[in-house]
């Protein structure tokens, strides 16, 4: 019998690029916040990031859309987000590793991304996944150990029957492991964690031991 079960994805950085996220809350929203305030764009997209730095990625208004257009006086967010949608890329392995691990283990998203924009981001690969999970909109929590607990409770699975791969070292690698996941940390850039993934193609050879 094999011990892993469900393997667990993160979305932005893991399955799909930042170009999207990047050209919403910083290119889109500045650009928008200077024609309402009349100012040049350098100025704006200050402005606008000094607030996202009030917040902070620990609460949860940090990855809310609909609380910063109402925070910056912007009006309704549908018409950026429909700007933005030709940004959602996703890595060049992706397709080829989700359809080889689909046949072997059931495969789920956990991500910090609200519901409304992961469906956006992950339209194109969604028939790939189980469950999709959003620690924002379906717990309204960030990514903690307790996200990682409640997901394993509804998946009917045990913490050390389940891999998470995700990009950011705290929410995704430190929290996962410490809910008793077997976590594994991207680093696309190959910069910062020596031991960590470059590629999604390397988890599958990972994986091949628990077949």
């Amino acid at each position: 019998m094999k011990q892993i079960e469900l393997v667990s994805f993160d979305a932005e950085g893991t399955l799909v690029t930042p170009d999207f996220s990047e050209t919403v809350w910083h290119e889109a929203i500045p650009a928008l916040y200077a024609q309402k305030k009349g100012l040049d764009f350098a100025e704006a997209k200050k402005c606008v990031t000094e607030e996202y730095n009030k917040i902070g990625v620990h609460r949860l208004e940090w990855y809310d859309i609909e609380y910063w257009f109402s925070c910056l006086d912007l009006g309704s967010s549908e018409p950026v987000i429909q700007s933005c949608l030709s940004k959602i890329t996703h890595y060049p392995e992706i397709t080829e590793v989700l359809s080889s691990l689909a046949s072997e283990y059931k495969l789920i998203v956990a991500s910090g991304t609200p519901l409304e924009l992961l469906r956006l981001l992950l339209q194109d690969i969604q028939p790939y996944f189980a469950r999709i999970f959003s620690s924002i909109s379906h717990y309204r929590q960030v990514k903690n150990p307790d996200f990682y607990l409640k997901i394993c409770e509804e998946m009917h699975v045990k913490p050390g029957q389940v891999v998470h791969v995700g990009d950011n070292w705290q929410f995704d690698f430190l929290n996962a492991r410490q809910a008793g996941l077997n976590a594994f940390h991207i680093d696309r850039s190959g910069r910062n964690h020596q031991d960590s993934l470059s590629d999604l193609t390397q988890l599958k050879h990972l994986l091949a031991p628990w077949i």
